[in-house]
């Protein structure tokens, strides 16, 4: 069976603004030093998935600056553009759609464009692990990351601690995916041991993935059908067009994974971080002996426990601690790093006050 991934790259990165801009989002800038973030994505299943059966879904506004950088081995073929944003459902069975017409029933992984992963290897056992339970199975599988910290910044999966196939890998049942906590939640998460944090990396045949789209979000899979019909032939760009902004905005989590009873997760230890926002750059980059990270031009004095990015001009700072400092020119983020989730919302307010040459 022909395995493809599928790599989600049309989001914002919101929470990375200043930098992260709507037609440069996070997934297209170098932040961990390698290389543009869906490029070390790309790199990263490499012995696993021939990186020419890459296809990756993205918007109209990045497509064009994606095509001059992203990794040499994917075809400008592989790349879907969305003419709208219509969440994770909608760009999956997209993807879905395209590789089984074009390949037919094969194995699918699905994968963020701006994750960091330090231990490559485990991670490259781990996802062939994972594609080896999805092509022995009708199962949708996912990934889970054993959690480290009480964190409220991810989404978490719970699942009944006895495994229902122990090879290659323990196999467990999904009882439940679990928005962001508090807290305190968080906390009894991590102490209960049958909690993991959602990766965002889901694994399963096309047929499989498209049958459940005709279980539970018929209306979504009926509307795409014209996109798969036309798909190859000179009216695709128009037809998805006309289709997609009629499309039902909804996430695969909502609208698949938390109402299937055929999900089941492996989990995984392979240093895993969602680089989502500015205090995750902790995960990158060791702090200095001050508890600072910094990539800026920057004199301190009593600073501590700060993340200070600059693009050039001299960044002072004085009995700082604890604060995000973001400064790309022609806008500067000051905010404390516990408001790090909270950056979106400057985003939107832009939008709100017609900022648009900011975002």
């Amino acid at each position: 069976m022909n395995k493809f991934a599928t790599i989600l790259a049309g989001g914002g990165g919101t929470r990375f603004w200043p930098l992260s801009r709507q037609e440069i989002p996070k997934q297209l800038l170098n932040i961990s030093g390698n290389d543009i973030m869906l490029n070390d994505t790309i790199e990263r299943f490499k012995g696993i998935i021939p990186q020419e059966n890459t296809v990756i879904v993205t918007n109209r506004s990045q497509a064009v600056l994606m095509e001059s950088i992203m990794h040499s081995s994917v075809s400008k073929s592989n790349i879907l553009i969305e003419p709208v944003a219509r969440n994770t459902a909608a760009s999956i069975l997209f993807a879905a759609l395209s590789i089984e017409k074009n390949h037919g029933d094969s194995l699918m992984v699905v994968l963020p464009s701006d994750h960091y992963i330090t231990d490559e290897d485990q991670f490259r056992l781990t996802l062939d692990e994972a594609c080896t339970v999805a092509m022995e199975s009708d199962k949708i599988v996912t990934i889970g990351i054993k959690p480290t910290f009480p964190s409220t910044g991810y989404g978490y999966i719970a699942f009944n601690k006895n495994p229902i196939s122990s090879k290659p890998v323990a196999v467990y049942e999904v009882a439940e995916f679990v928005e962001k906590p508090n807290f305190q939640k968080a906390q009894g998460y991590l102490s209960s041991g049958n909690y993991l944090w959602n990766s965002g990396i889901f694994i399963w045949k096309t047929s499989v993935i498209i049958d459940n789209f005709k279980r539970y979000l018929p209306r979504l899979y009926k509307t795409m059908l014209p996109i798969r019909e036309f798909l190859g032939t000179e009216q695709e760009e128009d037809i998805i067009n006309q289709v997609y902004p009629t499309l039902q905005n909804i996430s695969i989590d909502y609208g698949i994974l938390e109402r299937s009873d055929d999900v089941v997760v492996l989990s995984g230890q392979f240093g895993w971080n969602d680089i989502g926002s500015w205090d995750a750059l902790g995960s990158i980059f060791p702090p200095d002996e001050s508890g600072n990270i910094i990539k800026a031009n920057h004199l301190g004095i009593d600073t501590r426990n700060s993340i200070i990015y600059g693009n050039g001009r001299l960044i002072a700072t004085i009995g700082v601690d604890g604060f995000i400092i973001a400064d790309t020119g022609d806008a500067l983020l000051i905010c404390p790093k516990d408001k790090a989730q909270s950056v979106k919302e400057i985003v939107e307010l832009l939008k709100e006050n017609g900022m648009t040459e900011y975002i």
